[in-house]
C-alpha cells in the first residue's frame, strides 16, 4: 500500500475513534454546562467558589475528580475495546460508515511529533523490568 493511502485510512480511522469512543462519552457530560464568561480571554479572570468557601481559580480548578476520570477511562477503553473487536462485523461497520460522514468533516489529524518522542524517547525507562 502507498504510504498516501496508509496516511489517508488512518486519519479516517483516527477520526471515526475520537468521533464514536471518545467524544461521546462521559467527555460530553464535561462538555454540557455554563460556560463561564472570560474578559480575559484565557478564564484567569474566572474563580470557582466551593462549599468551602474557598475562591479558586478556574485555570487552577480540577474539572474532573477521580471517579469521574475513572469512569471516563473506563468507557473509552470499553469503546475502544470493542471497536477493535467489532470492526469486521457488517452490521457495525454498516454504522460506522453513518458516523464517518460526519467524522470526515472535522480538520485533518496531524502527526503528534510530542506524543510520538515521548513515547519513543521514554520507551526503554517505561519497560516492566
Amino acid at each position: 500500500m502507498k504510504p498516501a493511502d496508509e496516511a489517508r485510512i488512518a486519519a479516517r480511522l483516527a477520526q471515526l475513534m475520537a468521533m464514536i469512543c471518545v467524544r461521546n462519552t462521559g467527555i460530553e457530560e464535561l462538555h454540557a454546562g455554563t460556560v463561564p464568561v472570560t474578559h480575559a480571554g484565557d478564564y484567569s479572570d474566572v474563580f470557582i467558589t466551593d462549599a468551602g468557601g474557598r475562591q479558586i481559580p478556574w485555570t487552577d480548578a480540577s474539572h474532573l475528580d477521580d471517579d469521574r476520570m475513572r469512569h471516563l477511562m473506563r468507557q473509552i477503553v470499553d469503546r475502544l475495546y470493542t471497536f477493535h473487536l467489532k470492526a469486521s462485523d457488517p452490521g457495525f461497520r454498516d454504522h460506522l460508515d453513518r458516523w464517518l460522514a460526519v467524522a470526515e468533516r472535522w480538520d485533518e489529524p496531524k502527526l503528534d511529533e510530542a506524543f510520538l518522542s515521548g513515547i519513543v524517547g521514554n520507551e526503554a525507562a517505561k519497560l516492566p523490568r
